[in-house]
């Protein structure tokens, strides 16, 4: 993976640490600071994955690529407020964990290959 790709990589993994410690402070379904704060870190991480390399992306067909780039849209064009707490938490919970799984599966597979 070229640095570029690492770099975004490694900004994948520090935001979902963010999210990770925002989840430590409490419940974002009943705090509105720590829902905007991991609304926002999801944002970055949606923005995030559209810049790693397609053929990257592409040895880890068990990630939805093209959804989290879609969340992303509905993250920025949220107007009507149609996103709801319990649909954050749900993709914290559910789809951080293999996404993460994944990213780090990239940084250790480009650190070995150096």
């Amino acid at each position: 993976m070229s640095k570029v790709g690492q770099a975004y990589a490694g900004h994948i993994m520090d935001t979902i640490e963010k999210i990770d410690r925002i989840q430590q402070r409490g419940d974002l379904t009943r705090d509105e600071v720590l829902y905007d704060a991991t609304l926002r870190n999801l944002q970055t991480l949606s923005e995030a994955t559209q810049q790693l390399p397609e053929v990257i992306k592409a040895q880890y067909p068990a990630i939805p690529w093209k959804q989290i780039s879609g969340f992303r849209n509905i993250l920025v064009h949220n107007y009507l407020g149609d996103l709801d707490p319990e649909t954050v938490l749900m993709v914290v919970q559910q789809h951080l964990p293999l996404l993460a799984a994944a990213v780090r599966g990239m940084l250790a597979t480009d650190s070995a290959d150096q």
